[in-house]
């Protein structure tokens, strides 16, 4: 009867070496997922990174869009009093062209155009000031 016993159960040395490979491909398994889980947070600090570097290139680029603003408002001032500039020194000329035609009537009238425009561009110049 023993001997039946023993024949139908599995031998000892059988059940070890089961549970042994089942020990063993447990440990492959959390071994694994340790592994996976180191990834992912290695990932996860990665994307994290990015995210900041985007966020400082997007603060940099609108910084850029504001100075680009910034610079082509200076630079339609600048073009507008050149424009004036150029109309007053032409109007100069002219005035000194006349004196020496001795043409009093166009001096006086120029003269008087160049102050008109002088006073208009001091007007304009205040209320910017203001």
């Amino acid at each position: 009867m023993d001997a039946k016993h023993v024949a139908e159960r599995p031998s000892l040395g059988t059940t070890q070496r089961k549970s042994l490979k089942r020990k063993k491909s447990d440990k492959q398994i959390r071994r694994s997922i340790k592994k996976i889980r180191a990834d992912m947070v290695e990932i996860s600090e990665g994307q994290k990174r990015i995210r900041e570097g985007q966020k400082e290139v997007r603060e940099q680029f609108q910084e850029i869009n504001k100075e680009a603003a910034k610079l082509k408002e200076e630079t339609d001032l600048i073009t507008k009093q050149s424009a004036a500039n150029q109309l007053r020194i032409d109007l100069m000329f002219q005035i000194l062209r006349a004196r020496a035609e001795n043409d009093s009537a166009k001096d006086a009238f120029l003269t008087q155009a160049l102050r008109e425009l002088m006073a208009k561009q001091d007007m304009g110049k205040t209320r910017v000031c203001e």
